[in-house]
This record gives C-alpha cells, sequence and structure tokens, in this order.
C-alpha cells in the first residue's frame, strides 16, 4: 500500500511522468525486434560496416568512366588502397576505386554512400557513378537525374592542380536543397581520387624524393636518422648463444655493429657511394623496387656463406607489418669502398634490392638479423632488430588535398551563422529576464510577435534553418553506424541551432526550439493570432480528448525511428507527416498533394492554435523525450492555479496546462503567455481579488 501511495504522490508531483514510463515502454518493446530484425537482415549491423560487399566495376561501367569504346580488361589489386586497374587494347587506361572501400564514405542518413571513382594515367578525374546510397533528401527531394549530373560533374578534374584538386571554377556546384548529401558525395570522390593517384605513382605525393641533393657526412646521416644503428656486443651475444660448441668471448667489442639505410633518395645514396656508384646502384633497380644499404663491423658476417648456394641471405629479413621479405642474390651487390666522410671502419657492404609490391619504403621496417652457433644437439640461436623510418626530409610532398567542404560551407556562411547566434543570444536574455518581461504585457508581446516574425522570414524563409526529425533519425543511424563531424559540420546553420537547442533542452527544455525557434511553429501561431483578430471562432478541445491525442505525435516519432533501422526510404517517406520541408525549405513550391497537406494543417490552425505542434508534431515528441532532463523550472504557479482560477489553461498557446493547473513541460512551448496572465494585475482574478480587499486597519 505504501508503495502505491508513493507511485500515486510522485505522479501528482509530476505532470506526465505516467505518460512518459509509458512511452518508455513503448520504445523498449518496438525497438529491439524492429533491431533485431534488421540486424538479422544484414541493413543494420553496427561496428559490422567491413561486411558490406563493395561494388564491382562491369566493363560496360568502366567503358562509361572512361568515355571509351572497344575491348577492356579490369584486373583487381588488393593491395594499400584497394582498387581495379583498366586496360585498353594496346595499354593501360587508368584506375577505378569504390569511395566506400578507400575513405569509408558515410552520408547524412549513417548508411554507407558509395561511388565508383575513376582516374586515368595523367591523374585527371575521368568520371564517377553513384552506386549506392540512402540519404534524406536524395531519396525523396531530388531526382536521379539532379544526381547524376551532379556526379558526372567532376570528369575533368585535375588531380595535379598545385592549389588544389577542386579548387577551380570546373567544380559542379553544391546542390542547395540537398547540402550535406552532394557535400559528402563531393568530398568522397576527391579524396578517393588523390588517394588513388598517389598510391598508383600518378601523384608525387607520399614517394620518395629522388631528385634533390644536399652534401652530407656520416655523422650527419645518422644524426637524421637516414642511416640507422644496432650494435650487439660479445657479452650480449655470449649470454644469448649460451650452450654453443665455441663459447664466445665477453667483452663490449661488437659481436656485430649493423648499419641500414635506403639510399634512394640522393642526399642518403649519392652521399654514402658517391655519384658513379650511386647511379649505377639506382639505374639497376626494376621497376617499384627499392636499394636498402646494409653495412657492418665486427666478429659475425650478416652474410655468411650460405648465400652462395641457395640464393638466399639467410641471416636476414626485412618486416613490415605482416609481410616478411627475403634478400636474395639476384638483388645483391657488394660495394667495396664508400665516398662518404666520417664512416668507420667497416667489415661488409652490401646493397639489396627490395620488391616493389608489398613494400613501401616510405613506411617504417624492420630488418632482423638472426646469429646461430653450433651446441651439443642441434643449435642456439637470436635475433635482433633493427627498425628504420625514412626521415620526413626525404619524402615529397603531394599536391595540396582539396580543403574539407565544411571548412569552406563555415567561410562562406559566417554572417548567417552569426545572426543565427545573435537570435539565440537574444531568445537566452528574454528567458533570463522573463519574470521582468511578463510584467509589462505590451513589451512582451512586442517581442514575442517580432521574434516569431524574424524566425518565420530570416531564419526559415532566407536561411532554411527549419530542423527536422529526419535530423533526429540520422544523428541516431550516424551513432550507431560510425560517427563523423564533418557530416553534420557541412550545414552550419543547421549545425549552430541544434547546438543551440540542445543547450535549451537542457536548461528549459523543448520550449526553446518549439516556442521560438521553429519556423513552422511562428507560421502557425502568426496565422491564428491574425485569424483571431479577423473574428475566426476558436474551437476549445476537452481536456480528456486532448491529453489523449498526445498519443499521435509520439507514435508517430517512434515509428519512423524503428523504420529507419529497417528502411531508411520507407522511414523517410513516413517522415514526410512534417510539412516543414515544403511550407518552409521549399516555400511551397512542390507537388500539389504536399501543398494541399500544408494547407489543410494551416487551416486546422486557425480554428486550434498550433494544431499540428499539439497532435502531430514527430520532432516536437523527440525533443520531449530528451527535455525531460532539463535542470531548471523557470515557470512560477500560484497554490489558486487550477483550483481557485483556469484562466491560463484558456489561454495556453498549446493546452500544456492541465485542470489542476499543472504546466506539462513535455507540451510546453515556453510562449510566457500564462507568466503574462498571473502577473497582470487587470487579467488574473488572484490579483484582482487582492486589489478589492481592504487594507486590515492598525488597532
Amino acid at each position: 500500500m505504501t508503495k502505491v501511495n508513493a507511485l500515486a504522490a510522485s505522479s501528482h508531483h509530476s505532470p506526465g511522468m505516467m505518460r512518459a514510463v509509458l512511452l518508455a515502454w513503448l520504445i523498449a518493446c518496438l525497438v529491439p525486434p524492429v533491431l533485431a530484425q534488421a540486424q538479422a537482415q544484414g541493413v543494420m549491423r553496427p561496428g559490422s560496416e567491413r561486411a558490406i560487399e563493395t561494388a564491382k566495376p562491369t566493363r560496360a561501367i568502366a567503358a562509361g568512366l572512361f568515355g571509351r569504346t572497344g575491348p577492356m580488361a579490369l584486373q583487381r589489386q588488393d593491395d594499400a588502397v584497394p582498387g581495379w586497374k583498366v586496360l585498353g587494347p594496346s595499354e593501360p587506361l587508368g584506375f577505378i576505386a569504390s569511395t566506400w572501400e578507400v575513405t569509408r564514405s558515410v552520408g547524412y542518413s549513417g548508411r554507407p554512400l558509395e561511388m565508383l571513382v575513376a582516374v586515368d594515367m595523367q591523374a585527371r578525374i575521368t568520371g564517377a557513378r553513384l552506386m549506392r546510397h540512402s540519404e534524406p533528401i536524395l531519396t525523396l527531394g531530388l531526382s536521379d537525374e539532379d544526381i547524376a549530373r551532379f556526379v558526372d560533374g567532376f570528369a575533368g578534374i585535375d588531380l595535379t592542380d598545385p592549389d588544389g584538386a577542386g579548387q577551380g571554377p570546373d567544380m559542379p556546384d553544391i546542390i542547395s536543397r540537398a547540402t550535406v548529401s552532394t557535400g559528402v558525395i563531393r568530398d568522397s570522390i576527391l579524396r578517393t581520387a588523390r588517394t588513388l593517384a598517389i598510391a598508383r605513382g600518378l601523384l608525387p605525393g607520399g614517394g620518395i624524393d629522388r631528385v634533390s641533393y644536399a652534401p652530407r657526412d656520416w655523422d650527419a646521416l645518422i644524426e637524421q636518422g637516414a642511416i640507422t644503428r644496432r650494435t650487439v656486443t660479445l657479452t650480449e651475444a655470449a649470454q644469448a648463444l649460451a650452450g654453443a660448441k665455441m663459447p664466445l668471448p665477453t667483452g663490449d667489442a661488437p659481436f656485430i655493429d649493423l648499419y641500414a639505410a635506403v639510399i634512394d633518395p640522393p642526399t642518403i645514396g649519392r652521399n654514402i657511394l658517391g655519384q658513379q656508384q650511386y647511379t649505377r646502384a639506382v639505374g639497376a633497380l626494376g621497376p617499384g623496387e627499392t636499394a636498402l644499404f646494409v653495412a657492418s663491423r665486427g666478429l659475425y658476417s650478416y652474410r655468411g656463406t650460405a648465400w652462395r648456394r641457395d640464393g638466399v641471405f639467410d641471416r636476414l629479413v626485412v618486416t613490415q607489418g605482416d609481410a616478411r621479405i627475403a634478400l636474395v642474390k639476384s638483388g645483391y651487390t657488394r660495394i667495396d669502398d664508400l665516398a662518404i666522410t666520417g664512416a668507420p671502419e667497416l667489415k661488409e657492404r652490401s646493397i639489396f634490392h627490395l620488391p616493389g609490391d608489398g613494400f613501401d619504403p616510405t613506411r617504417p621496417f624492420t630488418l632482423e638479423l638472426t646469429a646461430s652457433r653450433a651446441a651439443e644437439t642441434g643449435e642456439v640461436s637470436f635475433t635482433t632488430d633493427l627498425g628504420y623510418v625514412l626521415p620526413a626530409a626525404h619524402i615529397t610532398e603531394p599536391p595540396a588535398a582539396p580543403a574539407p567542404l565544411w571548412q569552406s560551407r563555415w567561410q562562406e556562411k559566417r554572417l548567417p551563422v552569426a545572426s543565427v547566434m545573435v537570435m539565440m543570444a537574444a531568445l537566452t536574455m528574454i528567458l533570463l529576464a522573463q519574470e521582468w518581461i511578463v510584467r509589462r504585457k505590451r513589451l512582451w508581446l512586442g517581442l514575442r510577435l517580432g521574434y516569431l516574425t524574424l524566425t518565420l522570414v530570416w531564419l526559415g524563409w532566407v536561411l532554411n534553418g527549419q530542423l527536422s526529425v529526419v535530423q533526429v533519425v540520422a544523428f541516431v543511424q550516424s551513432l550507431l553506424s560510425g560517427f563523423h563531424w564533418e557530416t553534420f559540420l557541412i550545414e552550419p546553420v543547421i549545425f549552430t541551432l541544434w547546438a543551440g537547442v540542445a543547450l535549451g533542452l537542457l536548461f528549459w527544455g523543448r520550449g526553446v526550439f518549439c516556442g521560438w525557434l521553429c519556423p513552422f511553429g511562428a507560421l502557425q501561431e502568426l496565422s491564428n493570432l491574425a485569424a483571431r483578430r479577423l473574428g475566426v471562432p476558436q474551437i476549445a478541445v476537452p481536456h480528456a480528448i486532448h491529453e489523449r491525442l498526445w498519443i499521435i505525435k509520439y507514435t508517430l516519432f517512434v515509428a519512423i525511428l524503428a523504420l529507419s533501422f529497417y528502411s531508411m526510404d520507407m522511414a523517410l517517406r513516413l517522415a514526410e507527416a512534417e510539412p516543414f520541408k515544403t511550407a518552409i525549405s521549399m516555400r511551397m513550391m512542390r507537388a500539389w498533394p504536399f501543398v494541399a497537406f500544408v494547407v489543410v494543417l494551416l487551416l486546422a490552425g486557425l480554428f486550434i492554435e498550433r494544431f499540428y505542434c499539439r497532435y502531430l508534431c514527430p520532432l516536437g515528441a523527440a525533443l520531449a523525450i530528451p527535455a525531460k532532463l532539463k535542470i531548471f523550472d523557470w515557470l512560477h504557479r500560484r497554490p489558486q492555479c487550477g483550483r481557485e482560477c483556469r484562466l491560463c489553461e484558456t489561454k495556453c498557446t498549446v493546452g500544456a496546462i492541465d485542470p489542476l493547473g499543472r504546466i506539462n513541460p513535455n507540451e510546453c512551448v515556453l510562449c510566457l503567455r500564462c507568466q503574462v496572465v498571473m502577473t497582470d494585475p487587470g487579467t488574473c482574478p488572484v490579483l484582482k481579488r487582492r486589489q478589492r480587499q481592504p487594507e486590515a486597519k492598525p488597532s
């Protein structure tokens, strides 16, 4: 009995708590089965994006991307940058790569966004083709021809442009109604093409600098890290080879003093070998091969003698990642003399060729040396490592990368973003000073109508700053499938608005957006005000019916969110229950069924103020759920509210005040009308009664 009473008391002091509990229960019941079904079908599995099959080009697709006819062949290349090599009848045409496979491009919906990009042998993009997407605006706002025209616009872009690929006037314009989606497409195509061109040697970026030369001595190259060294003393070797038939002497003298260097850069190789010997060494390299200089002094020989019989230097091996590269006789050259000054007295000097496939000299690698000696049974051995990293001074810089689109978008939208921030700062001041403002009815009304007009005209129709439940769904999908800030930063006005709304939810609840920053909400309130001024009768919905109609918007939001895990396309079609795109973003320039839907909602709003906000808005429902966490309760009530007076209930814009006088924060849009009523001595019955009571006479 005590628990029941406690629950009842809690419900009484926390309006709407039971409804919130029921809503949480509904989400808990509906979403997991949908998630399970989606995962079973492979349409949504967080962290498993690598299992998604990459689109593969056919000969017909390759022909279209390169604009060629005739026979051609495609060869799959599974290396650090995977893709396909396209061969014509007599010569290579270029390369093709998937943006999903190379850059893991994820769209605004949080789902893979995949294009095939073709680059010719002159490092020019010859074409791109959209293969897969689940984008909100692409699905409903644009035609396939619009998308194809935008993607085709990347053909002809020169990746060798010193100012950065994609900086010139030949770049296709971002589609205004699909800024985020087409921005992601743009960045994915340029990044993939550039990465592919560098990996295939079409651009100089990331490769060895084979041109620059500066004189250096041995100590300077050692200090720079161009030559690395590993010393094993006799004492260390004797301990490692304990048990050998012929024990090693001990001491600080070197068992082996091993040196290694990549000599392809002239500043390294030419200084070590001299011009003539260096020219012969690099001239003998095959396509893609690298020359590794190895030298030593001390008791032990890294060459040994077994290589004379089987052609393999079994004491040395180069490792890079999982690859182990043997040094063989066919790529070996003995060096008798060095040209560099300051070199120690070396016992052995050699050059080994490292293959072009499976080895990248610009990445760290290790030279492993194995030393062994015969023991009573078998042999004892140890391995020592000599790590090597080619200094950055000997690696060429690639051409300038295209600046991320979000950076240029923020530069372009500086003034709009600043205006939105000023609007939110002004709203903050209004809400912080609300107790002073609501005591001045005309000031409150002027601020209210002026702000709503600014929200509708400037924020909505001019800046296109209308938030949507689609963005909530996209955010959730992005969290589940791999979050990328860049995707959301592409639209600065929307990002700034969401940042402000997030803080507003924490301090004041959903009313910060729904009551002040929603252009469609402003349109409804302003149109209803005009209707009331013209004498249009208002319909008072009984509270029992009014409260039950709230179920519609919460159910609609849960349905959109749950459906997005199964089919984003179906979820976005259901999200057309929002009239925002038609009325605000597209300014009613849309097919007649969408326009008719908006007109019906606005007509209903003439008789029931904010009809759509009250019963149908899934975005309002989405914001009401986290708004339960708000810290402060800024709206005041009197003990007489709901018992002696119900005036505020009848004046509430959205019917957020129940018959007991309590304000439901899930429904309140923070218009402050109730605060104006209860502080106005000429309106509030409680204040009127106090004024009529005679002052007590002193005894």
